[in-house]
């Protein structure tokens, strides 16, 4: 009778603490509570066990005093196979090593208890089956130690690293973010406050206009690149504002030219910020506008049946890169990296150069399903 108990409490045992879903759900909110919390459990559980069985065997006093040296034995070998066994070398992926630990530590605790307890103890084995019901019970309350022990420790273990891969995740996330946010020259916004303070010595008309520009574009790196999603108008007005500082610095000879259709979804639609900017920054970078003649830029910007269009096309100025692959940099990646979070599957992203040293860039987002 004794062994069937035994059997229907392993098997709660296995269905409560070796439900791997619910343990990491529980986990991922609430894992060093959970931590403690299953040592304790388990060391109920296990008391509750050795009570139970032993008492076919031993009456009080003897009975709690069997209890309590064996929780003491056992808190042990827990705590060996958790700590040590589990860390050092099932971890390590010497699984050979750790299961012959695990069963070296199996065969000594039953072999020591085997020994000690009824040598210490008046265990009454009259009754026909005891001895082998005895050495039942101890063989199956030591495996159940080393198994929760050792399914508990690399559940621990692994979630750890989990959440480790989780964090470097989000870490280089921020690194992109970061990247994008930086990646507005600040050689050329040094050189127009120069520019700004030079205009105003001779009262130039372009001052205030300057001013104004680069207003915006510090409002928008200082405030709107920090939040994590923000509208295609905002996203538009720091364009706007780079171009016209370009166009100033230029007396507005600049062939910069934006095709925007469907303006009445800019405010509705909201992106990461810094994508459409860092791929103007990148089309100006490389057109050679302002430097090389009949340079330009062409932006174009549409609402297709819910999908986003972003189209760039510009020239490539004389020394700069002329090839996809000097084009693509960093600035790209950190791109493509953002968008395959906020929209996996939903966009299409592709730069291709054309002919007579053009470039074209399109970034396709598709907002619908």
């Amino acid at each position: 009778m004794f062994l069937i108990v035994n059997f229907v409490i392993i098997l709660l045992i296995i269905r409560v603490l070796f439900s791997d879903k619910i343990l990491r759900t529980i986990m991922q909110y609430h894992w060093k509570f959970l931590l403690r919390f299953q040592h304790v459990f388990f060391l109920f559980v296990f008391i509750f066990m050795i009570f139970f069985t032993e008492n076919y065997f031993l009456s009080s006093p003897d009975l709690i005093w069997c209890v309590v040296l064996n929780v003491i034995l056992n808190v042990g070998i827990y705590y060996l196979v958790y700590y040590y066994l589990v860390p050092y070398f099932y971890l390590s992926n010497k699984y050979p090593e750790f299961i012959l630990y695990a069963l070296i530590c199996f065969l000594v605790s039953s072999l020591f208890r085997i020994l000690w307890e009824p040598a210490v103890f008046n265990m009454n084995f009259s009754k026909e089956g005891y001895h082998m019901g005895y050495l039942y019970s101890v063989y199956i309350s030591q495996g159940i130690v080393i198994l929760v022990a050792s399914f508990l420790g690399i559940t621990k273990d692994k979630f750890l690293i989990e959440q480790n891969v989780v964090n470097l995740g989000e870490e280089k996330e921020q690194l992109y973010l970061d990247l994008l946010k930086s990646k507005l020259n600040p050689h050329f916004l040094l050189n127009t406050l120069n520019n700004i303070y030079a205009n105003s010595f001779s009262h130039s008309e372009k001052t205030p206009e300057s001013i104004l520009q680069l207003s915006k574009l510090l409002q928008y790196i200082i405030y709107d690149s920090s939040k994590k999603k923000i509208s295609i108008a905002q996203e538009f007005s720091s364009i706007e504002s780079l171009a016209g500082l370009y166009q100033l610095k230029y007396n507005n000879q600049l062939n910069i030219h934006f095709e925007i259709e469907n303006k009445e979804t800019m405010e509705d639609i909201e992106i990461p910020p810094s994508i459409f900017l860092t791929l103007f920054e990148n089309a100006l970078k490389h057109s050679g506008i302002g430097r090389v003649k009949d340079s330009f830029i062409k932006l174009s910007y549409t609402v297709d049946h819910h999908d986003v269009v972003f189209e760039i096309v510009n020239s490539v100025g004389e020394g700069e890169m002329v090839s996809e692959e000097d084009h693509d940099g960093l600035g790209n990646e950190a791109i493509i990296h953002i968008l395959e979070k906020y929209y996996p599957g939903k966009f299409n992203f592709f730069s291709e150069a054309l002919e007579d040293n053009h470039y074209k860039t399109v970034l396709k987002i598709a907002f619908h399903g």
